[in-house]
């Protein structure tokens, strides 16, 4: 637990801390009634009441969306499957002004749906459910679908054979042993929505405002720290609710799980399962790959006509002063970023879950809850807190290129401990004593016992890990250093100038954005696959 507590107590309690202490504090004495103040204004409550009501209708939909891609992915074999889930964690990085904007183009007026049925659905509410489930889709698929991969399905099969029918075996034997796993995955679609900003600025208009929102107006805007600060505390009281009753549901449903290599479980569909793969196919299609196409052909939409004069512009040094560096290089910024910011959420979100395991308790509890509060603070609250405590000895880091990857890093550990911790916590700890008793050592242990059932587990979080660094944009907008912007930080610069050169330009930065995460996931879990495939057959012979 050392590691991981020291880095959230220098990286995210500190820089919270002092942001929201500057807001609350003037001439050394504390004016508490300034929260009284904030929560008696009815705007402010009414925003309050649309924050919850839209996080949660958001992660009701998108768990009744994606729940069924999960069980695709985990237990169908079909042509084109490792691509297709590469390409369903795209939305995930991308910058959440873009999306908002793609959305705007596919439901606002002139857009597709007002251009073929007169339904003009942008700046609604629904855009803004449709917009975050397209966003989290891949949260759930991931998350579920890893470890619905490594139930031993014989299990179901018996109960089957005993006569129970497929949904009763299902919802008695598989549903039970995915409850911790949907359980982390609705957290994490809850605490993403909780604190939506890019998606609700665009598509929520005037009328509709989230406590991150909220925020960023109080703080950039008006530049009332105080009532930014109160906000945020009522962000953190409220996170830290939900994850008290999250901490209790899994304590409740945690069983011991049986589990199997992930290679050896799909099959082919058949039966019903060809209709189901067509429905999660045709989902896929209208929710993701559609407003990724908009983005694609917005960017080849060039004034002389379809062609690559936005991706050539790209290339050219800035006039403008908008940039130090021409556009092309902030891929180079972003991989070497996010790289580095993967490394380090693995180390941290590995050394939490292997403590999580070994550990229970109130204190375990509350470390559980840390790790996941980056998840529900406000970016722009950890972004201005960095900028106003890491600037003196011991953590002077303002003019360090690191300052980057550790803010991307405090999101990216979250995603490494929900997705290792069920599977880790399946590992029956039986095999582990035989293991110690047979001579070997802890190490080997972990390499010989854990690994084979975490390898394809790790694949997975280090491709969650690297896709949220690579689009991660709200604390990142400012630290990030002027000659080394990230691709999501050039984007918003380019969306926030006019003219359509600087649009197509934003488009076709956002289309790289696409494929260069894509490939990305792409490498990244192909060898944990391997490994997980081939030392998880080892094991099992062995056993």
């Amino acid at each position: 637990m050392a590691l991981p507590v020291a880095f959230f107590a220098a990286f995210f309690a500190y820089p919270v801390a002092a942001i929201v202490g500057r807001g609350l504090r003037e001439g050394g004495h504390w004016h508490l009634g300034r929260i009284g103040d904030v929560l008696g204004d009815p705007g402010i409550r009414h925003v309050l009441w649309f924050t919850c009501w839209q996080a949660a209708a958001s992660t009701a939909l998108t768990l009744a969306v994606a729940l069924p891609g999960a069980y695709v992915f985990a237990r169908l074999d079909f042509p084109g499957k490792r691509l297709l889930r590469a390409v369903v964690t795209v939305p995930f990085v991308l910058p959440t002004v873009v999306a908002g904007s793609a959305f705007l183009a596919l439901l606002g007026q002139n857009g597709l749906t007002d251009d073929l049925f007169g339904l003009r659905l942008g700046t609604s509410v629904w855009a803004i459910l449709a917009a975050h489930v397209f966003f989290n889709y891949a949260v759930v698929v991931r998350t579920v679908g890893g470890l619905w991969a490594q139930l031993d399905p014989r299990q179901e099969e018996a109960a089957r054979m005993l006569g129970a029918g497929r949904l009763e075996a299902w919802r008695r034997v598989t549903l039970p042993a995915l409850g911790p796993s949907v359980a982390a995955a609705a957290l994490m679609v809850f605490l993403f929505t909780f604190t939506s900003f890019g998606v609700v600025q665009i598509l929520g208009g005037p009328t509709y405002s989230t406590l991150e929102v909220e925020i960023y107006r109080q703080t950039a805007e008006l530049l009332d720290l105080p009532t930014a600060a109160v906000l945020t505390l009522v962000q953190l009281a409220a996170v830290g609710a939900i994850l008290a009753v999250h901490g209790w549901t899994v304590r409740r449903g945690e069983a011991s799980l049986r589990l199997v290599d992930g290679a050896t479980t799909a099959h082919r569909p058949r039966g019903g399962e060809r209709a189901l793969l067509a429905a999660v196919l045709a989902v896929i299609a209208l929710l993701i790959l559609l407003p990724l196409g908009v983005l694609a052909a917005r960017s080849l939409d060039a004034p002389g006509g379809y062609g690559f004069g936005y991706y050539r512009a790209l290339g050219a040094q800035d006039s403008s002063g908008t940039f130090l560096v021409p556009p092309l290089e902030t891929i180079w910024n972003s991989l070497r970023y996010a790289a580095v910011a993967t490394v380090i959420a693995l180390a941290i979100g590995g050394l939490a879950a292997a403590a999580l395991v070994r550990r229970a308790g109130r204190l375990m509890r509350g470390f559980d809850a840390l790790l996941m509060l980056p998840l529900g603070t406000s970016a722009v609250t950890v972004g201005f807190g960095f900028l106003i405590t890491l600037d003196k000895p011991p953590l002077d880091l303002r003019d360090s290129w690191l300052l980057v990857p550790l803010a991307q890093a405090l999101v990216g550990v979250p995603f490494v401990v929900r997705v290792m911790l069920p599977v880790l916590r399946a590992v029956d700890h039986r095999l582990r004593e035989a293991a110690a008793v047979l001579g070997a050592s802890p190490a080997r242990v972990w390499r010989e016992v854990d690994l084979p059932f975490v390898g394809r587990a790790l694949g997975i979080a280090a491709g969650f890990a690297f896709a949220v660094s690579l689009g991660e944009f709200g604390a990142t907008v400012f630290i990030a250093r002027p000659d080394s912007p990230t691709l999501p930080v050039a984007v918003a610069r380019l969306l926030g100038r006019a003219g359509g050169v600087n649009y197509g330009q934003a488009m076709a930065l956002s289309t790289i954005l696409m494929l260069v995460c894509a490939a990305s996931l792409l490498v990244l879990e192909a060898p944990a696959l391997r490994r997980g495939t081939h030392r998880g057959a080892d094991l099992t012979g062995e056993l």
